[in-house]
């Protein structure tokens, strides 16, 4: 675990960094995720096992090419948390292109669920969104396990407006942002565990996958947003895409409405299988009887 101290400096780090250019960032992070890539490592086991279980038809070489390509990406984008947790929005607007299917400044936008995929670029497309909406919206969070880091990390994520809440107190305070109008911001492609949860298929996979989302949209009365944060290639920033509203959403049928999550996620991450989050655990938590991937 990281030391209070430790975290100061990786704070002041990543504060010094976010005054250098944009490009010689991105290049630094990269360069750092290649090198790490060279040493053995858990996190490197696990994109592999991953994307095996994902892609069984690809290549030995094909799959090495892009384990490695996601892990430089990984790596960095950890090193550009400093232009998007400490940049100024004017930097922020010049780095985020804006793709959207609906339009982010409506002030009559109904109830909205905002879907976050975790793609490598999700901290940069969480921010500039709360940047686009142009209005107050509410956020949840993952809590970090260093207090420090975890302080910092909310005031950066809210610092246009958002107000966070820890994901583990979210159901009535998320329900209280929607009849308010506030968009609300949510990420839940990750494995959580089996509460809340139901096992549907993901690449063909029973994957653990919540149920949050379909049963906040139907108490709340509200339309579900999916957006994608893409790294644009040549270390030119940003791409925040924004995807029209789920038709027939939510249905009523937990495992229905989760299941339409990972369809979506199946159609997004072949675009860009190297931006993916496969350095997490996706298959953690498996049915009853069935043995760890990892």
């Amino acid at each position: 675990m990281l030391s209070r101290l430790g975290a100061h400096l990786a704070i002041g780090l990543l504060k010094f960094l976010a005054l250098l250019p944009y490009g010689f960032v991105a290049r630094l992070g990269d360069g750092l995720g290649w090198l790490l890539y060279q040493i053995p490592s858990n996190r490197k086991r696990i994109v592999h096992i991953n994307l095996s279980l994902c892609f069984p038809e690809w290549s030995a070489e094909h799959r090495e090419e892009i384990a490695q390509k996601h892990f430089r990406h990984a790596i960095r984008s950890y090193v550009e948390r400093s232009v998007q947790w400490f940049g100024s929005a004017k930097k922020l607007e010049k780095l985020v292109q804006v793709d959207s299917e609906i339009d982010l400044s409506d002030p009559d936008m109904p109830p909205t669920l905002l879907l976050g995929a975790h793609f490598v670029g999700i901290e940069a497309g969480s921010v500039f969104i709360n940047h686009a909406l142009n209005r107050q919206c509410g956020a949840l969070y993952q809590p970090m396990s260093n207090k420090v880091l975890d302080d910092v990390a909310i005031a950066a994520r809210g610092r246009f407006g958002a107000d966070m809440a820890s994901r583990a107190d979210s159901a009535r305070i998320v329900l209280r942002w929607l009849r308010d109008h506030k968009p609300v911001m949510l990420g839940a492609d990750m494995d959580y565990g089996a509460r809340n949860s139901t096992f549907v298929p993901f690449f063909g996979i029973p994957t653990c996958t919540l149920t949050a989302v379909g049963r906040l949209a139907k108490v709340g009365h509200a339309q579900v947003v999916p957006f994608i944060g893409e790294v644009l290639p040549n270390y030119k920033g940003y791409r925040l895409k924004v995807f029209k509203p789920w038709d027939n959403y939510p249905t009523g049928d937990d495992d229905a409405d989760a299941r339409r999550m990972n369809a979506f996620l199946e159609e997004q991450i072949p675009l860009i299988p190297e931006q993916y989050y496969w350095v997490h655990k996706r298959f953690k938590t498996r049915p009853p009887g069935e043995p760890s991937v990892y």
